[in-house]
């Protein structure tokens, strides 16, 4: 059944479903809705959780014999499956309907997906689950740059502050619509501000550059092709403690964009048209400069890269993230640095 965002807290209060589908291209929201279905399992007392990353040759079998197995450790388990293509492919498929068909014993099944797009909502196993009494589809909506301020008013209102219009659009400029980025402000604010309502001289006060070096800028300077002030403003964003997450959300989403019109390219559409819904238009020449340095390949070899430099960043697979993010950022602007040292 197909639940809206609004209504998870109460749905959670009432009675744990076997399975729960968060599908989100937002890492905060995903993350919010994620960390709220975690701590119900955590209060019905299931201690014992497994996660489950579905990459290329992922055996699906490990999903058969856990959903068979007995608990170990707990006699209530989580599961995690977190499928970052969204599409499981025909195994998956199947073995997500077997699943649903027998969902395991005090478990509860928690999938995360990104936003699915209209096709992959028409899938049998996608149609069975979002129709299923046993599932909870929270499908979370975008944020677009319209609805921001009255986002971030909410967040204010939450911490228990209020912002004049002209704050509430500073915070939006700086944070581009990058919610993780905006609630952290928000939190920043909050504990520098000496007052529950924010005006603009406040607020610029507060990120009037905190960030000298701008994650935007770090990420427009790769696409330029500068790779030594790209490698330079990377450097400075560590050093004033910008974390990861950050970071990433701005490279991936603009390598996610570059993929996608590296493959509108390769079916024949034109620079011109393919370019046509790039926000801000000033930023249409990067994204040119960008797709005539890379091929759609490499592009899609990159969002590999920054899905590992994410579970790198959560301790879920080994390496360093600010290695993996330097070679990143490098490859974007055209140049394979050698093997680093461990950062």
């Amino acid at each position: 059944m197909r639940i809206y965002p609004e209504k998870l807290p109460a749905q959670l209060k009432q009675a744990l479903q076997p399975i729960y589908v968060v599908s989100s291209d937002d890492p905060l929201l995903a993350q919010e809705a994620s960390d709220a279905i975690r701590s119900a399992c955590r209060q019905a007392d299931y201690s014992e959780r497994q996660v489950f990353h579905v990459e290329r040759g992922f055996d699906w079998n490990i999903m058969r014999e856990a959903n068979a197995s007995l608990s170990l450790f707990a006699q209530k388990r989580l599961l995690e499956l977190r499928i970052g293509s969204g599409k499981p492919g025909d195994q998956g498929s199947a073995v997500l309907l077997e699943y649903l068909a027998r969902p395991a014993e005090e478990t509860v099944l928690l999938i995360n997906v990104p936003r699915l797009d209209s096709s992959t909502l028409k899938t049998k196993w996608v149609k069975a689950l979002m129709d299923s009494p046993l599932c909870a589809f929270i499908q979370l909506p975008i944020i677009n740059i319209e609805q921001l301020p009255q986002w971030i008013n909410q967040r204010l209102a939450q911490q228990g502050l209020s912002a004049d219009s002209e704050a509430i659009d500073l915070i939006v400029a700086r944070t581009e619509g990058n919610l993780l980025a905006a609630v952290q402000e928000i939190e920043k604010l909050k504990l520098v501000s000496d007052s529950t309502h924010l005006d603009l001289e406040s607020i610029q006060a507060s990120i009037a550059d905190s960030a000298r070096y701008d994650v935007f800028g770090l990420v427009d300077a790769a696409l330029s092709g500068d790779a030594e002030r790209s490698l330079r403003v990377l450097a400075g964003l560590r050093s004033e403690g910008v974390e990861i997450p950050i970071i990433l959300w701005a490279v991936a989403r603009d390598i996610r964009q570059l993929a996608n019109l590296a493959q509108q390219l390769s079916e024949g559409i034109t620079m011109d048209r393919a370019l046509s819904k790039i926000w801000p238009a000033a930023r249409k020449p990067l994204f040119s400069k960008a797709l005539k340095r890379l091929s759609g390949k490499q592009w899609q070899l990159l969002l590999k890269d920054a899905q590992l430099i994410d579970e790198q960043s959560k301790g879920q697979a080994i390496g360093s993230p600010w290695l993996g993010m330097t070679a990143l950022i490098a490859h974007m602007a055209g140049i394979r640095l050698p093997t680093l040292p461990s950062l």
